[in-house]
């Protein structure tokens, strides 16, 4: 395992952040090859622990000379975030100097442009330069996974449709239960990268990318940072690698991803119409019926008439839920999966900042 380190220097004088970086030489020029990162939004931490177990057993092929497609690793990509701190509490998802969230803005390139990410960095800030360089390491591979948590929550992915059904056999290796298809238009890391092969040939856009794929996957919570559970995924992820040629080990049984794959437009979110104490009637991962009970904001306690019942919009699965009990008017509660397209009024692309 080579280990590196790319420097970003700060914006302010004395100042400089350190992005590891960790690379598998594969031995067979062949294989695809595979780009890893974790922690974007530096306080998800599930995809870190993760990589961390995955790398001892990568370790291991590489000396036993199993590794066939090269394979980069960059298991804390935000340093950045990982430094902001607010009265005692990490602020990891958003740049607290331009308030963009460190998961946007990536440049939108076609693949012929991928040497300008990484000229003339100075004209830039640092979380551009950061951005910049965990872009152009992405676009040197054919697999990229970006992986992510969210606060209560199932396994699931945001896959583009360019990638599916093709990338069903990442979603059934980590146990995903549920699939979001989009359609790979914002300026996200994963479908930044998707832009740039999609326009490989400018001004010509592919709409199916065999034997490639970028995906946001989401490792169920903020607070699932587990041993059993990092090494099932780590294992899960393996058994992805195997069956995409990338390490040698006999390969698993097939298994079928069995959860909904439905478009972003089938997901409902449930937003608190005012702001107060929410008790939940629903947990992730339950089904639930149209017209039942998810949740009672306690909006004036004490006084007649001071709660407000929210009931399911339509038939679907709960895939998140929040971790704050007090929660602000129009603060997401929770995320719910549907077969029919949602009739709430919302902007086009990703469901939230």
């Amino acid at each position: 395992m080579d280990v590196s380190e790319i420097i970003i220097p700060g914006d302010t004088p004395g100042t400089e952040w350190r992005l590891p970086v960790l690379r598998f030489k594969g031995g067979d020029p062949k294989a695809p090859k595979t780009y890893i990162q974790a922690a974007l939004h530096a306080g998800e931490l599930p995809g870190t622990v993760l990589l961390h177990f995955l790398c001892e057993r990568l370790r291991q092929a590489e000396n036993q000379g199993e590794i066939a497609g090269d394979i980069t690793i960059v298991p804390q990509a935000n340093p950045i975030g990982a430094a902001q701190s607010h009265f005692g509490e990490l602020q990891g998802r958003f740049d607290l100097g331009s308030r963009t969230n460190f998961n946007r803005d990536f440049p939108l390139i076609s693949l012929a442009d991928r040497p300008t990410l990484i000229k003339n960095l100075d004209d830039y800030p640092a979380t551009d330069r950061l951005k910049r360089q965990l872009l152009h390491l992405a676009l040197g591979a054919d697999l990229v996974l970006d992986l992510h948590c969210d606060d209560e929550s199932l396994q699931y992915a945001y896959i583009d449709e360019a990638f599916w059904p093709e990338a069903a056999d990442l979603a059934a290796a980590l146990d995903m239960e549920a699939v979001l298809l989009s359609d790979g238009e914002s300026s996200a890391f994963e479908e930044a990268v998707g832009f740039a092969w999609k326009y490989e040939v400018p001004d010509e856009r592919l709409f199916e990318l065999p034997g490639r794929l970028s995906v946001t996957v989401e490792l169920r919570g903020k607070r699932d940072v587990d041993p059993v559970l990092a090494k099932k995924d780590a294992d899960g992820l393996w058994r992805f690698l195997a069956a995409r040629g990338i390490v040698s080990d006999e390969k698993p049984a097939a298994t079928a991803f069995s959860g909904p794959a439905v478009p972003l437009d089938n997901v409902e979110i449930i937003r608190a119409p005012e702001g107060g104490a929410v008790l939940f009637h629903r947990n992730i991962g339950e089904r639930i019926a149209e017209g039942d009970l998810l949740a009672t904001i306690i909006t004036r306690p004490g006084q007649p008439g001071g709660s407000i019942e929210l009931t399911a919009p339509q038939d679907g699965l709960i895939l998140t839920r929040t971790s704050d009990r007090l929660v602000r008017r129009r603060g997401d509660l929770m995320k719910i999966a549907c077969d029919e397209p949602s009739k709430a009024s919302r902007k086009a692309g990703t469901l939230e900042n």
